[in-house]
Order: structure tokens, then sequence, then C-alpha cells
């Protein structure tokens, strides 16, 4: 691994040592469905629909005691919820259908699931099981990019980049320490150059 790159990692490391998901689950299938919410959406708006939401319905059985309509008054204020409480819905009865009832544990299967995407299925795959996989959101695009630890014109690109720039057995920790990194101080608008530690590193700071 290049140089830069391993001081870019301790650095995150050092300032970001209680890094952890953000959003609050008690099982698999209840991190599948925050997931799926999050989507262009806060993990506060979610974890504030979950804890109704997961009161009754916490399994994919209890979720199908839904209709879709039913499912969209709980999920509303997440945005998008035609399409998310379809995909919960639909995922749901795969879980049942294609695997017992149990959100499966690994990448290849969580992404034949309705509305699981390569994004929603790293996640799952190393929250929920304690996988190595790099999932590449808003956040961690933005920042791998300024940094030039992963460049991309897609979400993608920038994972099989990530992948490449950071030892398997960090993809996970990398992941959050980014998001937290694009949260407190490389905002999307005005990044807070002036205070952050790894502006010698970064591309973007150097060709302001």
């Amino acid at each position: 691994m290049e140089q830069k790159n391993i001081a870019i990692l301790n650095e995150l490391a050092s300032l970001y040592p209680y890094a952890k998901p953000a959003l609050e689950f008690n099982s698999a299938y209840e991190l599948l469905v925050a997931v799926i919410l999050s989507a262009q959406c806060t993990d506060e708006r979610v974890n504030k629909v979950t804890k109704v939401l997961f009161e009754k319905h916490n399994t994919p059985f209890s979720m199908l005691e839904l209709s879709q309509a039913e499912l969209e008054k709980y999920i509303y204020s997440c945005g998008f919820y035609h399409n998310k409480a379809a995909h919960i819905l639909s995922a749901s009865k795969d879980i049942i259908e294609k695997f017992g009832g149990n959100v499966p544990d690994n990448l290849e299967e969580l992404r034949t699931l309705a509305g699981v995407g390569r994004k929603t299925a790293n996640v799952v795959y190393a929250v929920g099981f304690g996988g190595d996989a790099i999932a590449v959101d808003t956040h961690v695009f933005r920042v791998s990019n300024r940094l030039g630890l992963a460049e991309g014109k897609t979400p993608d690109k920038v994972e099989d980049g990530l992948c490449n720039a950071i030892p398997k057995d960090m993809w996970s920790k990398a992941h959050h320490y980014l998001i937290y990194h694009g949260r407190q101080v490389c905002h999307s608008q005005k990044p807070d150059c002036a205070n952050c530690t790894l502006k010698n590193y970064c591309k973007y700071f150097n060709n302001l």
C-alpha cells in the first residue's frame, strides 16, 4: 500500500476511533430495512421512523402483515416512500421464500433480494455480519475523490479503487472513517479545509 494511503488511514483512525454505524438496529433484518430507508435520507430521520415501525414490524413475516399503503404511512418522512415501501415488502417476501426467513449472510445472495443494490448489500454484509466490504455513499464518494484515495466518476469505480488502496481487513473501518470525515469536516458545499489535518495529502486542497 502506498505510504500516502497509510498516512491517511492512520490519521482517520486517530480522528475517529469511535466511528460506528449511526443506524439503530437489533438484527440483520432491521439493518436491511434501515439501510433501504436511508437512501437520500438522514440516519437521524431513519432512526426515528424505525423506532416506531419496528415496535410491531421487525421481521419479514410481521412486515408483510402491512399493505404497501400502510407501510408508506410509517416511512413517509424518509422520502421516496413509494419505492422504498415496495422494495422492503419485496425483499421481505424474498427472504421468506428463498432463505427461510433469514437475511442471507453473503454478498451474492444479498444482492438477489428485491431492491438491494451493491451499496445496501455491502453495508448489511459488513455491519450486520462482520464481512469485509466498503459501501460507497455520498460521503465516501466525495472524500475518497478529494483525498485521491480512490478516484472515479461512479460509486462502483470508487469502491474498486478503495478495495485496491486499503487492506481488506480495514475495509469496513475505513468506510466509517470516511463517512465521519465527510460529515464533520469535508462537507459537500463548504469543506473545512483550514481545520482539516489531512489537507497536506488532499488533492482537492492542493489544487485550490
